[in-house]
């Protein structure tokens, strides 16, 4: 959470749980084409009118009415009302006729209505030299149009309705929930119960998982135990293993403590109470066989409770609990490169890490970041505050430290207590880690961003960062 330099106005993450164009410059050619089309009707009027010029004389049978197939040649014949205009046999009804207009704007403005005139032209003529429209124009409009109308349907509509719902919408993150997914059901309509029941943000996210790990043929029907806002990629694997919810099914979030892990455990197993599960978690019983907790501060499992969904037995035991996710601890810690990544820390920000330390470090940036992207920026903030660059003072000012002491939201005279969870009043890193860190977490706090940032500011919706308290006040404000 951000923070102010001055302990006496500290700054934090609120945190909830991430011309019209100027028209082109083309007068030459399209005006030209437009006074063409414009002329043509004034040539073939002269020719028209030449035997109403001749006065006194009766007009001939040329002037007064063209054969069919001579209209036919004629289409854009059209004159003035010639003076002997009452000689003619057929009588045409006026026609206002649009001059083709130019797309320049300089050439839109000098054209307008071209003057009514008569045409002695053989109208059905005309009409039969049309050419039937092809249907093809119309067929890909209307799939446009479905296009359009299914995307505004899956997607506007949820964020429109989510955002007028308002606070109402808000999902805490780790809530437990049990779905079940019908055996043949689409791809559309899992996204959709993982949607509605809040197990995924967002469906885009579920669907960019299955493309990413091909599972198109090997999602599994059954009943599921999730929480709520998981990592898309995590449900879709699960959803590849099969299903989970069972009457020994234990899903442990990411963020939490081993005093909420207790709270779990003792939910899902009779046989467990949450004191023999806090008296069992000690890292003196593990750590002969768990060589990464030989660093664990105050005897503490903190940190090392991996977060997952277990399929245990019926009646497991408190050491059966534990050694389960210290094994899924151990894989995850193998599969990352904590020497090389500590090196290149060491060399960035001359800083200098060890394993216990980037897990400690990586469960603050789990209560502080709400996204991978988010998560390795504020590695980087807190890497520049164990660097010194804050007034050359060591400080974290994190408020997450001293919510694992408070269990809650943090006061003024929370932040005036001399605990040493309180990186306001101490240097450094706090003595332990403050929950289990997802591996997203662990990843950024491994691979931080290179940045020179100090504070960050961090809402479900909006995030700033900035080297300066000023700047870092701007954002607040």
């Amino acid at each position: 959470m951000p923070s102010a330099p001055d302990p006496r106005q500290p700054n934090r993450t609120r945190q909830p749980a991430s011309r019209p164009a100027q028209p082109g410059q083309r007068p030459a050619q399209p005006t030209q084409r437009a006074a063409q089309s414009a002329a043509r009707p004034v040539q073939s009027s002269s020719r028209s009118a030449q035997p109403v010029q001749r006065t006194g004389q009766q007009p001939s049978a040329r002037s007064v009415q063209y054969p069919a197939s001579h209209a036919a040649q004629q289409p854009t014949a059209r004159s003035a009302q010639p003076a002997g205009g009452a000689r003619f046999k057929q009588q045409v009804p006026t026609q206002r006729t649009q001059v083709p207009q130019s797309h320049s704007h300089h050439a839109r403005g000098s054209h307008g209505v071209a003057p009514a005139t008569r045409s002695s032209y053989n109208t059905h003529a005309r009409r039969g030299a049309q050419k039937k429209s092809s249907p093809v124009p119309m067929i890909i409009g209307v799939v446009v149009a479905v296009i359009a109308l299914a995307t505004i349907a899956f997607f506007v509509v949820p964020a429109v309705k989510g955002f007028f719902a308002g606070e109402d919408t808000k999902v805490t993150a780790g809530q437990q929930v049990t779905v079940t997914i019908p055996d043949g059901a689409s791809g559309d309509a899992i996204a959709s119960i993982l949607s509605e029941n809040h197990i995924v943000e967002n469906p885009k996210d579920y669907y960019a998982a299955v493309k990413k790990l091909n599972a198109d043929m090997s999602l599994k029907p059954g009943t599921y135990s999730f929480t709520t806002l998981m990592d898309a990629t995590k449900v879709v694997q699960q959803l590849m293993e099969g299903p989970n919810a069972g009457s020994n099914a234990l899903t442990i979030p990411e963020g939490l403590t081993v005093d909420q892990v207790a709270d779990r455990v003792a939910q899902a197993y009779d046989s467990i109470s949450k004191e023999d599960f806090l008296n069992q978690a000690k890292a003196s019983n593990y750590v002969d066989d768990y060589s990464f907790l030989k660093g664990a501060a105050n005897d503490s499992l903190e940190g090392f409770l991996f977060p997952k969904t277990y399929s245990l037995g019926d009646s497991p035991t408190a050491d059966d609990v534990i050694r389960a996710m210290l094994d899924q601890f151990k894989t995850e810690y193998k599969s990352l490169d904590f020497a090389s990544c500590e090196a290149k820390i060491k060399e960035r920000y001359g800083v200098e890490m060890s394993d216990y330390d980037i897990v400690n470090l990586a469960s603050i940036v789990e209560r502080e970041g709400l996204n991978a992207d988010q998560r390795a920026h504020v590695a980087s903030v807190f890497y520049n505050r164990l660097a010194g660059k804050l007034d050359g003072l060591r400080y974290l000012n994190s408020d997450a430290t001293m919510m694992y002491v408070t269990g809650g939201e943090v006061t003024a005279d929370d932040l005036q207590s001399d605990s040493p969870y309180n990186t306001y009043k101490h240097e450094g890193l706090p003595p332990t880690p403050i929950c289990s860190p997802s591996l997203e977490a662990l990843k950024a706090t491994l691979e931080p961003t290179d940045s020179d940032d100090l504070y960050f500011y961090i809402t479900q919706g909006e995030e700033y960062f900035s080297q300066t308290y000023e700047e870092h006040q701007q954002s607040w404000n």
